[in-house]
């Protein structure tokens, strides 16, 4: 592809805010006291002291099985930002600790997301996408956002592994994620990371005026994307100027590419200029 989804990666990478224990029926608030310190460190991005956090909180047995979800998630983002191999090696070590039967639904929901995200680290984007798809749905019943964060590093992960796959596989897998996310767009209109997807898939797959129709129809959905809008609209503008428009005018005349490229980032401006 001329242009992979980089900055929606980008932006997907925080993923949810972990919320998932405080909430619920628990132990004692004495006891909580550093698995709450841990969600809030993470929540800060401040992964080093999360880690210190969580590691305290497993040593107690109500919340063991979280803080050690909060510790792999930790490792996780800090394995991006360093790539040190001991980070995915102690978030694994974390996730096996977990005693997965005892886990709230919520609870077991982030740790799927947990999984997908080791995986996909790891560069194995096929069993991370399968990963993320299987919790989208319950994802969605508990947290708008993290249903929104499986949605995003399930697209991620379906571009990566097709990335690597031949030109007929590779278009069978855009065309799959694009039918996903319709589906998504059917019963959640507000999702910013099903319209950002769709266009990208069918990109993907070859269409680029399937793209270009979704791209537009994700720029004028995005009024119901709420706080996400102008993220999903500054994906959108990178998606059709670096990607769908040179698709499109790639078939043409190599004279005639140049001009036809203007018209079109032409159309597009108007398409923005009037649903601003």
């Amino acid at each position: 592809m001329a242009m992979s989804a980089a900055g929606r990666y980008r932006a997907l990478i925080a993923g949810a805010c972990l919320a998932f224990v405080l909430g619920a029926a628990g132990p004692a608030s004495a006891d909580r006291a550093d698995l709450a310190r841990a969600l809030a460190l993470y929540n800060e991005r401040r992964f080093d002291e999360a880690i210190e956090a969580a590691m305290a909180a497993r040593k107690t047995p109500d919340t063991q099985d979280a803080a050690a979800i909060v510790q792999a998630r930790a490792h996780l983002e800090r394995y991006r930002e360093f790539v040190d191999p001991a980070d995915l090696s102690a978030a694994r070590e974390a996730l096996g600790a977990v005693r997965t039967g005892v886990i709230t639904e919520r609870a077991r929901i982030e740790y799927l997301l947990a999984l997908g995200q080791a995986l996909f680290l790891e560069d194995d984007f096929g069993a991370a996408a399968n990963l993320f798809a299987s919790a989208v749905k319950a994802g969605r019943a508990y947290d708008m956002e993290l249903g929104e964060s499986l949605t995003d590093w399930w697209g991620s992960a379906v571009e990566r592994q097709a990335d690597l796959s031949d030109a007929e596989v590779r278009r069978d897998q855009f065309m799959t994620l694009a039918d996903e996310m319709r589906d998504q767009l059917e019963t959640h209109p507000t999702s910013s990371a099903a319209a950002y997807w769709l266009a990208a898939a069918l990109r993907g797959a070859g269409d680029a005026r399937g793209a270009w129709d979704a791209a537009a129809a994700g720029w004028v959905r995005a009024r119901l994307a709420g706080d996400r809008a102008a993220g999903l609209r500054a994906d959108l503008d990178k998606l059709v100027l670096q990607g769908v428009i040179p698709d499109r005018v790639q078939p043409l005349a190599p004279a005639d590419r140049a001009a036809a490229e203007s018209q079109l980032r032409v159309e597009w401006e108007l398409v923005k200029e009037r649903w601003r």
